[in-house]
This record gives C-alpha cells, sequence and structure tokens, in this order.
C-alpha cells in the first residue's frame, strides 16, 4: 500500500503526518520552534530552526511513496541563490514593519488589486521582500553579486531540501506580486513594489514535480490554508471551512469562477492547481485567534485553553462585554490595519471569567464577520471546522448560534496535513478517502444580526487607534 508524508510547517510548529492509500492517519513527528520578536511590530523565525525540524520530520517518518509540504502562506525571506545560506530572518505573516511602505504606496491601490487581487496590507510577502532589500546589507550585497533568491518559506525549504527553489501558484497567489489571472509573476506589481522579478523562483502548479528528497518524490506544494480547504474534502463550489490556529482563515471554494469583486472585502486566491486545472476560493482572515489566547496565557488573563471549551453565564457580547482580537490589526472584511485589541463593556461586576467569554466569542464572532460577508455571495449553510481553538466546543457552538450554520468537527484534527498527503497522492493517481464528520453542531435559535451588529460597535472603535492621538 503506498504511503504519503505531509510535511506540514506552520507558524508555530513543524508537523508529519504519515497517511496511508486507506485513509489511515499517524502523526509521525511533532516540534515547536522560537518565536523572535524583535520589536513591537516584528514577528521572526530562524530558517535553519525550522528546515532542522523539517529534516526531522523526514528522518522520524521512514520509508514513503511521495511527499507533500505545506507552508506558513505569507512569510517569507532572502537567501542566497548559490549556495542556499539564508540571508535574513523569516519575516512572519503577522510582522507588521512594512506599514509605513505600504501606506507610500496608497496611490496604486485600486491598480495592485485589479492585478493581484490583494489589498494593501503589511500581511502579505511583496512589501516585506522590498523592505529587506532596503534593510538588509546582506541581501544588498548579494543581489549586487547576482546571487539574491526571494521568496516564501517553501522556496527555500525547496531549494535546501531537493536543490531547486520553486513556488506552487497557491503560495504565489498570496505574495500581491503574481496576477492573479494569469498565474505568473505580474512585473508592474514587482515594479511597484521595488522587486525583483528575476530573484523570485519559478511558479508550479500545486500538484506536480518538485524534485526529490533523498529518492523520494514531492509532488505537492501548497499553503496551509488551501491544503486545510482540500483536506476537509472540499469540492464543490459554496463548501467552505475555518480554520482555528494562529490566526482564523475561512475558504470558500468557488471552483473554475475567479471572483474578483472584493466590496465584500473577501478576496480572491487559488485554492490549488491539478493537471492543468485551476480552481478558486474566496479568502477572509482573522489574523489573531490561537494568538489571541497565547496572549491571554502569557498576561495571566487564562491559565489553561481548556477553560474556554464551557460557560454558566449566558453570552458575553448578549450582556454588552465584547473583545476585538486585532492584535495584529484587522484582516477581512474590514483590512485595517491601524485597529487594536479591545476589551470594551466592562463594569465593576465584570469577572475573569467573563473576560474570558468575551475572548472565546472575539474569535468567534469575527469568524461570523467573514461568513456573513461569503453569504452575501452565495449561501452559506455549512462550516467545516479545524485547528486547535476549534476544540473549544463554546466556540464552535456560538459560531453555529451567530451565523445559523451547521459547524461540522472532523474526526481527524490534522486537516491541513491530510490534505496535503492527499495533494502529494494526486500525482500518482491515487486519492486518500476524506475523513467522515465526528459531529454536527446544529445552530440554536438566535439573532445573530443583532448580536454581529453590538460586535461591529466594538470593531469601529478599536479601528484607527495606531494612527495616532486625535487632535
Amino acid at each position: 500500500m503506498s504511503v504519503f508524508l505531509a510535511l506540514d510547517q506552520g507558524t508555530t510548529s513543524t508537523r508529519a503526518l504519515r497517511v496511508n492509500g486507506d485513509g489511515a492517519a499517524s502523526i509521525v513527528f511533532s516540534a515547536a520552534h522560537q518565536q523572535y520578536f524583535s520589536g513591537t511590530d516584528r514577528v521572526e523565525h530562524d530558517p535553519e530552526e525550522l528546515l532542522a525540524n523539517l529534516r526531522a520530520a523526514l528522518a522520524a517518518a521512514g520509508n514513503v511513496t511521495a511527499i507533500g509540504l505545506s507552508n506558513q502562506g505569507e512569510s517569507c525571506l532572502a537567501w542566497d541563490a548559490i549556495d542556499g545560506r539564508p540571508l535574513s530572518p523569516v519575516i512572519v505573516w503577522q510582522d507588521r514593519r512594512t506599514t509605513a511602505e505600504i501606506a507610500a504606496l496608497s496611490h496604486a491601490q485600486v491598480q495592485i488589486m485589479a492585478l493581484s487581487g490583494l489589498p494593501l496590507s503589511p500581511y502579505f510577502s511583496a512589501a516585506k521582500l522590498a523592505w529587506l532589500l532596503e534593510n538588509n546589507d546582506d541581501v544588498k550585497a548579494a543581489r549586487k553579486a547576482g546571487r539574491l533568491m526571494l521568496g516564501t518559506t517553501d522556496a527555500f525549504f525547496l531549494q535546501r531540501l531537493t536543490g531547486r527553489a520553486a513556488t506552487d501558484i497557491t503560495t504565489a497567489s498570496r505574495t500581491a506580486l503574481m496576477n492573479i489571472v494569469t498565474g505568473q509573476w505580474d512585473a508592474t506589481l514587482c515594479d511597484l513594489f521595488g522587486v525583483p522579478m528575476e530573484c523570485l523562483p519559478p511558479i508550479l502548479p500545486t500538484v506536480g514535480d518538485f524534485g526529490s528528497i533523498d529518492g523520494t518524490a514531492l509532488t505537492a506544494s501548497v499553503v496551509d490554508q488551501q491544503a486545510a480547504l482540500y483536506g476537509h474534502g472540499c469540492r464543490v463550489a459554496g463548501d467552505t471551512k475555518i480554520t482555528f490556529g494562529t490566526g482564523a482563515f475561512a475558504l470558500s471554494l468557488t471552483g473554475s469562477h475567479l471572483r474578483m469583486d472584493s466590496q465584500n472585502g473577501l478576496l480572491p486566491t487559488v485554492a490549488w492547481s491539478i493537471g492543468g486545472e485551476t480552481s478558486y476560493a474566496t479568502d477572509g482572515g482573522v489574523h489573531a485567534a490561537g494568538a489571541a489566547i497565547d496572549w491571554a496565557q502569557r498576561i495571566g488573563l487564562l491559565d489553561d485553553p481548556m477553560e474556554l471549551n464551557a460557560f454558566e453565564a449566558g453570552p458575553a457580547i448578549d450582556r454588552g462585554l465584547a473583545f476585538v482580537p486585532a492584535l495584529a490589526g484587522l484582516g477581512s472584511p474590514h483590512w485595517d490595519d491601524s485597529a487594536a485589541g479591545l476589551f470594551i463593556g466592562m463594569t465593576v461586576a465584570t469577572t475573569r471569567q467573563d473576560m474570558q467569554q468575551a475572548l472565546i466569542e472575539g474569535i468567534a464572532l469575527r469568524a461570523s464577520e467573514i461568513v456573513a460577508a461569503m453569504g452575501l455571495e452565495a449561501p452559506v449553510t455549512r462550516i467545516s471546522v479545524d485547528g486547535g481553538v476549534s476544540r473549544s466546543r463554546y466556540l464552535c457552538q456560538f459560531l453555529a448560534d451567530t451565523t445559523g450554520c451547521t459547524v461540522v468537527i472532523p474526526s481527524i484534527d490534522e486537516l491541513t496535513a491530510y490534505g496535503t498527503a492527499q495533494l502529494a497522492a494526486c500525482a500518482l493517481g491515487e486519492t486518500p478517502p476524506t475523513p467522515q464528520p465526528a459531529e454536527a453542531i446544529s445552530p440554536n435559535p438566535c439573532d445573530g444580526k443583532l448580536r454581529l451588529g453590538r460586535f461591529l460597535q466594538a470593531v469601529d472603535r478599536a479601528r484607527g487607534w495606531h494612527l495616532g492621538p486625535v487632535d
């Protein structure tokens, strides 16, 4: 029986999942890596540490038929095109150091959106790569010597593991440097951001020939969220999933139709490219989900995430207490990098448990905003969820109630890795089955519009804070 290995290199850890052709799956490696916060707006990883964890994962996996790799999406770095030596840390997708550079491009916002499908935001890779060119002496020297490679983490890993740098179309679609229609690097976008196109890796389909590692073919490379979409079994337009990890990321499959209408604050993205056919999705992201819970633990508001599983009191938002998880700005549908995290509605009677409840509700309410925006384009009645935060039964029920959708909990947790393995199997004409749902949570009666309206009042108060004091 064929065995497929998924290497899932995520924001906080690297994991390896072995998947048999019949769908049986097991985690064979998991390791966290260091997060570096070198400034209030900076988040970095050590590329060599990430690579070492990938090598350890490969060693732990043993013999497999083929390998798939999933990556963080918008995280990027610079490295030497000849010897693969990293020239910078990984600048993580949460990093906001390029806020000023983004503001300076506001005159080109409409053009950038029309070409890439993406708004101006520090979240995406283009401005990060341009920042490295302007501020890193090793990067400047490598460019002068004709040895510079710029790109997302997948391309760096592939060069070091297979000897050939490449990225796939899903990852490239998250850089703001790829033309969303042609699926190729765009000269106009590269010029606008100041990123030399000749320093970018080639763009390949999601499933194909990415080289080999010690004789084993690497047959798929993909953004983690698109991998999760595939792992959830989303194959028909309208199928929707939300992954509640470090952030919360919703994708709704649109099939062969590329929706460029961004009036609802959603973004067009490539879901995958297989066998010459490209599928698209609409995307909406919450920048802080698990990251907000980690923050709450660091400051002592929360001792254990299990405390977020159930509450005796009625919903905090219905009692006028709200938390806006804008710890790294607001993503979809607002796209406001000036927003700040906010608790509002506290009184002398507010308890620690009340604030914990508002915390988990704030994550669910931000996700509900995105589902509501998706529902304006096509009805959403069923949401498949995964990720560590989705282990909170309270979050899942609250999400179902607020959106009016059935929330489906899959039978396995590792949907990103599982989807990556399924995509790797596609190259060999095999299809490990999609896991069956473990539970379907039906919504309780609730005025979701009223609840979201109350929450949006809090969101409005969080916006613009990082613009400075009002005169």
